[in-house]
């Protein structure tokens, strides 16, 4: 299965890193406030990092990686992204 990394820009300003194989019903769990925790007190704002064609646990280390990262390492991340189309 394919898995895909991700990285949604929240409302306040927060940074959310997650794994998916559907990332378009993930995001949508996410507006709902379903699925994490997180998103209870926050809202999505845009998704700003999708990396995809990862298994199960490849996208899981890249999460938890991600996740170990400061938030200046990570827009640094998404600047790079930039160029990439998100679908």
């Amino acid at each position: 299965m394919n898995w895909s990394v991700y990285i949604i820009l929240c409302t306040d300003g927060s940074l959310y890193t997650g794994v998916t194989t559907d990332m378009s019903r993930r995001y949508q769990q996410h507006t709902q406030g379903k699925g994490a925790k997180y998103f209870y007190g926050r809202k999505p704002k845009e998704l700003v990092f999708l990396e995809n064609g990862h298994s199960k646990r490849t996208a899981c280390q890249r999460e938890a990686a991600i996740k170990k990262l400061p938030k200046l390492k990570k827009l640094e991340l998404i600047d790079l992204a930039k160029p990439l189309e998100f679908k």
